[in-house]
């Protein structure tokens, strides 16, 4: 992986402030920041001559509201839980996969729902994954400490740890701890057990992050010693020379998660242009690419096959001997409980 700064990775974050970059006026993609890396378009590129433009946000549910709430844009990059949002709310529509000749070599396990794909179409194109984990320092918390997710209730950690400001991550690591590894049906017990652990972690949070390079500076200043991280905040303190380590194989397990596009309804941009983005996403070659720039795995199998399998250890991504709690789609109202539940943990409730 190329060295990554916490500059340029705070860089990124600015971004979600600042309007969509003047490029190609015919395409507006609705994207996290950080991912116009020009790998990844680059056979756009070299057919129209200019990027497309984008616009960037911060989280899922803050996208979705935004494209709810009227924002046009031809193209958005959510993950998978929240693609059943869309499709209730009407917002997108079906890919012609006969226009995608690398649909072809997606690995099937990232189209394994039919809210992805069913008689009516294919509505989602995922691309990239990641995992989610303990990220902490070794030169200050022993090993044993963190071979349990329990390390986050410790009183030995009050005030040094981190979660992400994720519904979805959070609950991940709560169903975890508390023995459930598939959230696709919850009961009543398991909900109200993972929200008491909720709310127990709560009390030695010292903050909770934003995005990588938020939990990046965290950790980089000594402030927090335990977080619950993505795998690409993890690359870019490796990267930088700071002592962190990735523990992906706790006694409960860890997380993964993917994401994807949808093409989204009355686009203002061009439809063909569309198509040339997401076939320059799903060429081999964005594999690499992604890998190197952001520390995200690709679904194309064409495209992870490029990638050495030392650098899918730098970047946290190989295979793991512990329990997994996949992030793939679960039920919509379990959701939106979860995300209410959430923000009253956070304000103290």
């Amino acid at each position: 992986m190329k060295t990554t700064t916490l500059f340029l990775a705070s860089v990124a974050t600015l971004a979600l402030a600042l309007p969509a970059g003047a490029a190609d006026p015919q395409l507006l993609v609705f994207d996290w920041a950080g991912f116009e890396e020009p790998g990844l378009f680059a056979s756009y590129v070299e057919k129209h001559g200019q990027a497309p433009s984008y616009s960037f946000y911060g989280d899922d549910d803050e996208a979705f509201q935004k494209v709810a709430s009227g924002f046009r844009a031809d193209v958005a990059h959510p993950c998978s839980q929240m693609v059943s949002k869309y499709r209730d709310a009407g917002l997108i529509e079906p890919w012609d996969v006969s226009r995608i000749p690398e649909f072809a070599n997606i690995d099937p396990e990232f189209l394994a729902s039919p809210i992805f794909k069913d008689d009516a179409g294919v509505w989602y194109i995922p691309t990239d994954w990641g995992a989610t984990a303990i990220a902490y320092n070794p030169d200050l918390v022993p090993a044993d400490d963190v071979a349990s997710l329990q390390v986050f209730l410790s009183p030995k950690y009050k005030g040094r740890t981190s979660l992400p400001d994720s519904s979805d991550d959070v609950w991940a690591l709560a169903y975890l701890a508390t023995g459930v590894t598939d959230w696709t049906v919850i009961s009543e017990d398991q909900f109200k057990a993972a929200a008491a652990w909720l709310r127990e972690a709560h009390k030695n949070v010292a903050s909770y992050w934003a995005d990588p390079a938020e939990m990046s500076q965290i950790m980089a200043s000594g402030e927090v010693l335990v977080a619950w991280s993505w795998n690409d905040g993890v690359a870019y303190l490796q990267d930088d020379g700071y002592p962190v380590a990735f523990q992906r194989e706790a006694t409960e397990g860890s997380s993964s998660w993917f994401c994807g596009f949808i093409n989204l309804k009355n686009g203002p941009g061009s439809e063909d242009k569309a198509y040339d983005f997401i076939n320059s996403w799903l060429r081999p070659e964005a594999g690499p690419a992604l890998l190197d720039a952001i520390g995200y795995g690709h679904t194309n199998a064409a495209a992870m096959a490029l990638v050495s399998l030392e650098d899918r250890e730098t970047a946290g991504l190989t295979e793991v001997n512990a329990p997994v709690l996949a992030q793939t789609p679960n039920d919509p109202a379990m959701r939106e409980r979860q995300l209410a539940e959430f923000e009253q943990i956070k304000a103290g409730f």
